[in-house]
């Protein structure tokens, strides 16, 4: 016989182990189909057995105690059969034949045959299982047979994603207790031991039940008795195990995890369905309401529109006509603020309308819901009917109020013609019948006369022309009358006081030309006499203003010769006068004949000459202005004339002393750049001349301060230029400051040029050949020169040189990379290359002799060696001695050696 303990094989959902359950191609009688024979000598392992009969004890109570009543031991309880019988009718809800209830042995197995009979029943196929072992109190075969009735009707129903029973149960342990930590279910044994997966079930679908977080993986004993005490007392899952049991077990009985934790399955999902019905007749009935309620809007939406189309048509369909043109244009704004404000919205309401209903048709088709049928005249065909009803009485409404108000405009725009062109006749007329019966020509001039004759020749051109629009506004008026026209009254009326307008005006302009034509003969003869006046006046005017505006006329002149030129040409201006004296009184003259004139013919003129402003009044105060302003200007420009003169003695002045100082100044700088290449001589001596030439340029300043007392005179009288110098006070003082500079920085190199001489023992003969080597090679004589003329400098002296050699003496004697050499920098360099000098080293062994062959050196020993200064200087900038052998005040000299000479000497 087969052990049924083993996992998972024991009973098959078919004739494989492969199956899937009934679907799995095997029929029910082989659900429980085992592989082998039962062993009816194996025994039981211990710890197993006792899981098993504590779980299955406590399942098979969980159940009988539905029919209250329960069992105490597993073994003995169900000996007679009658309390298996119960247990199966309970968890099957079928009734059993009747019991034996006889106390026999035949009858205990007639009870427990027809508890077998019936698992046989329900596809399970009982192998090795019989009726005598399970009254002879067998322990192993009823827990066998406790199992297989758990298998069938606890575990097989389960199925979660097309994997049922065993698979499927574990597979929802998977699924739920995937989000926590610490929980990794692949089995029924040991994945348990912890605790942490039954306490994630009951937290993954209770979750206040529960403190998760608090859990601890190392205590499996509490974790096992908070799952099973709270699933005890919340979900009615009575307790099956013991957590010690489970612990101290090296795997847990696979049977006994899978039976409690079956119990969970079904307490949950129990309620899971419950919740899925409930969320699904929710469903249904909110769509069933959802569907209801676009019913009634539809509905509604359906009254609300037929009724305001029952409303408007009798409007649009009113086609009485008005008088004016006013009241059908409201009408019109009426029709049109229908179409902008009240029919939109109904459009939009009709769109709407026809959207709800096949909307709340589909979701009834897609609901499996009977089509939605509108009550009576509310379907959507009968508002598209209504509709286009509305539409065309909408479109016949519109063509009449046009076609009225074209009718109307029509008569309007005839009475507004004739409105118009009477109010255009009448602006025309109005003040035509005083100017013609004024007598302006009265009082009026040649000109003026000339004027209002050809003003009359003009009207009269206008008069003519206006007779075809008075015939106009006639025959407008004539058909007005044809059409019985509204206010016909008025037109007439208006009509023949333009008519008789107009035949008084052709009188008065017949008698006006006639008067103007007799006045202009008379004014002719005075008008020659203004017009010779104004010919003559004019230019003689102009030429007075001329005069006045030169004599006064500002004027800046810089120099003698300009002022000479002002008062040449006002000596020529002042010998015109007296001809212009003379050609004043034949002007005045003129204007005396015509007065004469007029007074003679008793001729009232109107005013002044009309063919100038520029009376005699105005004549003779000019030339009076003009008589003031001649000696002003004299005396203006004798004062200029002086001035000039001073300034031209100041621009002398200042161009005498600046033509000497700028050309020493240029020769001094010659000089100093000459000195500074050549440099005969010993340095001391070379020192000595430069010193003794500076004291020369410093004794030559007073010249310079005479030259700049000078500029100042110069600035004041606001002197800009000086045509007798090319030297500006800007210039002298620029080339003085550069010929100090070059004085002082020529002496500094002289003296640097002694010291590195004195330092690097350098002979005189030496700095002399170096200074030769430096002119030479120094073509353009500025006293520096480029890399490539160094390069040929060092050739020439004797050096092979390659790229990173020349760097590196290019990175020496032009540390800054400006590109040039000066002489000091190439007498630096090679005093370095061909002197010997002090090294870090050479140092370094000087202190070692003075500190006595120690590593380091105490400051009572420089003071001891050195001149108090220099040794204060050694003790303030060495640093503490920190080698093994050191002192207290321990000085050391070796890194104050090298920093001395810095890196690159180390």
């Amino acid at each position: 016989m087969v052990d049924y303990h083993a996992a998972n094989q024991s009973y098959q959902y078919g004739p494989s182990s492969g199956g899937n359950g009934a679907g799995g191609g095997g029929s029910m009688g082989d659900y429980m189909a085992q592989e082998d024979d039962w062993d009816r000598d194996l025994l039981l392992d211990p710890a197993w057995e006792k899981q098993q009969r504590k779980t299955f004890t406590a399942w098979c109570n969980s159940h009988l105690r539905k029919a209250g009543t329960q069992i105490e031991n597993i073994d003995e309880d169900f000996r007679d059969g009658l309390k298996l019988m119960l247990l199966l009718e309970v968890i099957s809800g079928e009734r059993l034949p009747k019991p034996e209830r006889g106390k026999m042995r035949v009858h205990k197995i007639n009870n427990v045959n027809k508890a077998l009979d019936f698992i046989a029943s329900k596809g399970v196929k009982l192998v090795s299982i019989g009726a005598e072992e399970i009254v002879d109190g067998n322990a192993k075969m009823t827990l066998g047979m406790i199992w297989t009735i758990i298998l069938r009707f606890a575990i097989q129903d389960i199925s979660v994603e097309e994997t049922s029973a065993k698979e499927g149960l574990l597979l929802w342990c998977q699924r739920k207790t995937a989000p926590y930590k610490n929980v990794n279910v692949q089995n029924f044994h040991i994945s348990w031991k912890d605790g942490l997966a039954f306490n994630a079930l009951i937290h993954r679908h209770r979750p206040e039940l529960i403190e998760y977080d608090k859990l601890r993986k190392d205590d499996p004993v509490t974790n096992l008795n908070n799952a099973f005490e709270v699933a005890e007392k919340y979900l009615d899952i009575p307790k099956m195990l013991d957590a010690e049991d489970i612990v101290n077990t090296a795997r847990p009985d696979e049977k006994a995890i899978m039976t409690y934790v079956s119990s969970f399955y079904h307490a949950f999902s129990g309620a899971q369905k419950a919740e899925t019905a409930a969320n699904r007749i929710c469903k249904v009935l909110a769509v069933n309401q959802e569907n209801e309620h676009l019913m009634e809007d539809y509905e509604r939406l359906a009254s609300d529109l037929l009724e305001w189309i029952r409303r408007t048509i009798p409007w649009l369909e009113d086609r009485v006509p008005q008088k004016t043109i006013q009241e059908m244009q409201q009408k019109l704004e009426d029709f049109r603020d229908y179409r902008r404000v009240h029919k939109p919205p109904k459009v939009q309401e009709k769109c709407q309308l026809e959207i709800n209903f096949n909307t709340l048709q589909t979701k009834l088709r897609l609901s499996n819901r009977p089509a939605f049928m509108p009550s009576e005249g509310r379907m959507v065909s009968d508002i598209n009917n209504c509709w286009q009803h509305l539409e065309q009485a909408e479109k016949g409404y519109e063509e009449w109020l046009l076609n009225e108000i074209r009718r109307l405009e029509r008569l309007d725009h005839l009475a507004e013609k004739f409105r118009q062109k009477a109010s255009i006749h009448e602006a025309w007329t109005d003040g035509k019948e005083a100017m013609l019966k004024h007598r302006d020509y009265e009082t009026a001039t040649l000109s003026d006369i000339k004027a209002l004759i050809r003003k009359h020749e003009a009207f009269e051109s206008d008069l003519a022309a206006h007779q075809d629009r008075v015939e106009q506004i006639a025959a407008i008026a004539q058909e007005l009358n044809e059409l019985d026209y509204y206010d016909s009254h008025n037109v007439n009326t208006r009509c023949q006081k333009i008519c008789d307008q107009w035949d008084a005006l052709g009188s008065l302009t017949h008698s006006r030309r006639e008067a103007l034509e007799k006045t202009e003969k008379q004014l002719e003869t005075i008008d020659q006499l203004h017009l010779e006046y104004a010919k003559r006046a004019a230019p003689f005017n102009n030429w007075m203003e001329s005069a006045m505006e030169d004599l006064q006329d500002m004027f800046i002149v810089h120099t003698i010769e300009e002022i000479e030129g002002l008062i040449s040409a006002h000596d020529q201006f002042k010998s015109t006068l007296p001809d212009a004296d003379r050609e004043r009184e034949a002007i005045l003259a003129i204007h005396k004949e015509a007065q004469r004139i007029a007074e003679s013919n008793h001729i009232k003129l109107s005013g002044s000459n009309p063919y100038t402003t520029v009376t005699p009044q105005i004549i003779n105060s000019k030339w009076e202005k003009v008589q003031q302003l001649v000696p002003k200007r004299d005396h203006a420009l004798l004062e200029e004339q002086t001035k000039q003169q001073s300034n031209e003695h100041l621009r002398r002045q200042f161009a005498s002393q600046a033509n000497i100082v700028g050309p020493w100044i240029q020769t001094k700088m010659e000089e100093i750049g000459r000195i500074s290449i050549e440099m005969n001589g010993t340095l001391e001596d070379q020192l000595s001349h430069l010193k003794q030439y500076e004291c020369s340029i410093v004794d030559y300043k007073p010249n310079l301060d005479l030259l700049e007392q000078q500029h100042q005179l110069i600035q004041e009288a606001l002197i800009f230029d000086n045509k007798h110098t090319n030297y500006t006070m800007e210039h002298i003082r620029v080339g003085w400051e550069q010929l100090l500079t070059t004085i002082a920085r020529t002496i500094n190199e002289v003296e640097n040029q002694i010291l590195t001489r004195d330092a690097k023992g350098i002979s005189q003969e030496q700095m002399q050949e170096f200074r030769a080597s430096f002119n030479h090679f120094d073509k353009k004589q500025t006293g520096s020169m480029d890399s490539d003329d160094f390069r040929a400098l060092l050739i020439s002296t004797g050096y092979s040189l390659g790229d990173a050699e020349f760097n590196r003496i290019m990175s020496v004697v032009d540390p800054n990379h400006s590109g040039l050499v000066t002489f000091q920098a190439f007498i630096d360099f090679m005093s370095r290359e061909t002197t010997d000098t002090d090294t870090a080293d050479q140092v370094i062994a000087s202190f070692k002799v003075l500190a006595g062959d120690k590593n380091f050196i105490t400051a009572e020993e420089l003071r001891r060696e050195l001149p108090p200064d220099q040794a204060e200087y050694c003790i303030a900038r060495m640093a503490p001695y920190q080698g093994p052998d050191a002192v207290p005040g321990a000085l050391d000299y070796k890194s104050f050696s090298t920093a001395l000479y810095g890196e690159s000497d180390l």
